[in-house]
């Protein structure tokens, strides 16, 4: 028996309506902690793995240097040459300083971010998983006797 196209349409936002009830929930957290993931992942959390990857804190000490400071973008990492050596730099505006390191330090610091990354990934995935398994087994109990 074929469904008419009143029963077809009847049944696809019933669909809709069930998918969006069970996948909203859960898509929901992951959108927040992304958006505010993406607010931590700023200045403040590049400082430290920078420093612990090699690069030095320098404050600029004379108007060469105050100029070469001003010159760079501020919170991005800059590749430059000096005296045939590769050097990597990153300003912070807020404290005044230039985070500097050669091309080992670099790598350290991409190999720490990556790390981090990862880490951030499943740790949201557990979460998601978590949060799934509750809805789930909040399914077999009466609404309002399972709290979570």
């Amino acid at each position: 028996m074929a469904l008419t196209p009143v029963r077809t349409h009847v049944a696809l936002d019933m669909a809709m309506k069930t998918l969006l009830r069970f996948l909203l929930p859960a898509l929901l957290p992951i959108a927040i902690g992304a958006l505010t993931g993406c607010a931590g992942m700023g200045a403040s959390s590049t400082e430290p793995m920078l420093s612990a990857s090699g690069f030095r804190v320098k404050k600029p000490e004379n108007t060469t240097q105050q100029q070469l400071y001003d010159q760079l973008p501020p919170y991005k990492i800059q590749r430059g040459e000096y005296q045939g050596k590769i050097f990597y730099a990153y300003k912070d505006e807020k404290q005044g300083v230039a985070y500097v390191g050669n091309e080992d330090a670099y790598q350290q610091y991409q190999k720490l971010a990556t790390e981090k990354s990862i880490a951030r990934a499943q740790y949201e995935a557990a979460q998601m998983q978590q949060d799934m398994a509750y809805r789930w087994y909040g399914a077999y109990y009466p609404r309002g006797y399972y709290r979570y």
